[in-house]
């Protein structure tokens, strides 16, 4: 027979908050989010603020409703019951001594995790695609655990990334093409339009460098809404497992575990091909030293993306700043709106193209 749920007294509760866990409550349900809470918007400071208070506003940063992922989510740190009469019972607020941090209390709906369709104890690569008409939606239901994407150990190696290779690999081919892209244009040999015609051609100087630069991040910016929107987030057929296989490769994985650390930015294997892709279209449409200063910045803000990527996800930024809201922003894209909020680096192309997240959905429920 399967044992039941383990049930935790208010004096055991009390003491795992005094040794530095924190757990809060629903209906009697225990939770246990020690390992979770510093990922959240807003964090252990925010649950400290609103001890007392029930689970929904314990668990929000920036003031917002909670989807039904994010309850679900939750179903993933259950413990056990709270014993029958101790519900009422708190650690107290988030001055007491001992470190606790909150044990809450409150109405809410809460739902058990549904069996899953594939075998987690298996590569998923090449179960996904079974997945057919269901494959969307299970993408989209996130949970907290690692992926194995490969059988070959070598190919799962290689499809992992810790966030500093990216930027140990990147940032000093950055500052060479930059010190080449300076150094050529000073020699005063490049001209704009020189290969149409050479009497109405613009020389370009060596102090359009920084300009040329920040032409190519914002490049990158607009490409990055575009590719996270058109390519990352395109729904598969059902019928192609194909597609479905080659849309959880690229971005699919990223949403069903979005803290799995290894596989939030770009392996550089891969990442290069893309990125010689790219140079070599640009060195077709520009003069040379011209389209090298253009991928350049690009480069640059690849770069960027890939750490701001990293830092929505394993950072804690201060309440009130842009990236606190940016994170906030980020983890709506991921447990309620995946069809809205592609900007990650930043929100501006959300705009004009209308994918903005409303800014209703982060105002709290009543």
């Amino acid at each position: 027979a399967t044992a039941g749920p383990r049930s935790f007294s208010a004096a055991e509760v009390r003491a795992r908050c005094a040794q530095g866990a924190c757990l809060v409550s629903c209906h009697r349900r225990l939770y246990d989010l020690s390992g979770f809470v510093r990922l959240h918007p807003g964090g252990e400071q925010l649950l400290r603020r609103r001890a007392g208070t029930d689970v929904s506003a314990a668990l929000d940063g920036p003031p917002h409703r909670h989807s039904a992922n994010a309850r679900r989510w939750l179903e993933q740190y259950y413990v056990g019951q709270i014993e029958p009469g101790d519900e009422q019972v708190r650690p107290g607020g988030a001055g007491d001594a001992g470190g606790a941090r909150a044990v809450v209390e409150g109405p809410g709906n809460h739902c058990l995790l549904p069996q899953d369709l594939v075998d987690w104890q298996k590569p998923l690569l090449w179960q996904v695609g079974y997945l057919g008409e269901k494959y969307d939606e299970w993408v989209h239901q996130p949970v907290d655990r690692p992926i194995r994407l490969f059988h070959s150990d070598v190919l799962e190696f290689l499809s992992k990334t810790a966030w500093y290779v990216v930027f140990m690999v990147w940032t000093p081919v950055v500052l060479y093409l930059s010190w080449v892209s300076y150094t050529s244009l000073a020699q005063g040999n490049t001209r704009l339009f020189s290969s149409f015609t050479t009497e109405y051609s613009i020389p370009v100087h060596k102090y359009y460098f920084p300009f040329i630069f920040l032409v190519g991040m914002i490049l990158w910016s607009l490409l990055e809404y575009l590719i996270h929107r058109f390519v990352f987030h395109m729904k598969p057929p059902a019928s192609n497992y194909y597609l479905i296989t080659l849309h959880f490769l690229l971005h699919g994985q990223h949403h069903k575990s979005p803290f799995d650390s290894s596989r939030l930015v770009f392996p550089p294997v891969p990442a290069s091909l893309v990125i010689g892709f790219f140079y070599g279209l640009l060195r077709v449409l520009l003069p040379e030293v011209l389209g090298l200063s253009v991928f350049v910045g690009g480069l640059c803000g690849y770069v960027i993306y890939d750490m701001m990527h990293y830092y929505l996800h394993y950072g804690s930024p201060k309440k009130g700043t842009y990236l606190y809201g940016l994170k906030a922003y980020h983890v709506k894209h991921h447990f309620e709106h995946q069809k809205s909020g592609f900007g990650i680096s930043t929100r501006f192309w959300d705009y004009p193209f209308r994918t903005l997240i409303p800014e209703e959905t982060f105002k709290k429920e009543d």
